[in-house]
């Protein structure tokens, strides 16, 4: 079963050339967000991804950044402790003049 959250919102960025091949993003993430194609990961969809930050604590060459505890892992927490739907805050409301940065 392939878990997606909320679409378009994760902080997940992979940098290719900075990957070495060491296969560690493939063995920690939870939801099999990392592949490996040609020595090096890659990313089968990043809508999977829910931001827990093991990917990018296990990367030693800085290849993976991810702001983990912010979209969607944290939207739905947070939702299910106040009872309301899952919002990660990401989005321009323009009308305010408000912005979140959350989404990078």
């Amino acid at each position: 079963m392939q878990l997606t959250y909320l679409k378009n919102v994760t902080t997940l960025q992979y940098n290719e050339e900075r990957c070495t091949g060491c296969r560690m993003c493939t063995m920690v993430c939870p939801h099999g967000v990392f592949i490996m194609e040609n020595k090096k990961a890659q990313i089968t969809n990043k809508d999977q991804c829910m931001e827990c930050g093991a990917c990018m604590k296990n990367c030693a060459w800085d290849a993976i950044q991810v702001k983990a505890g912010v979209g969607c892992a944290a939207a739905i927490i947070w939702g299910r402790i106040r009872g309301t739907e899952p919002v990660c805050g990401c989005g321009d409301d323009s009308s305010s003049g408000n912005s979140s940065s959350c989404c990078g």
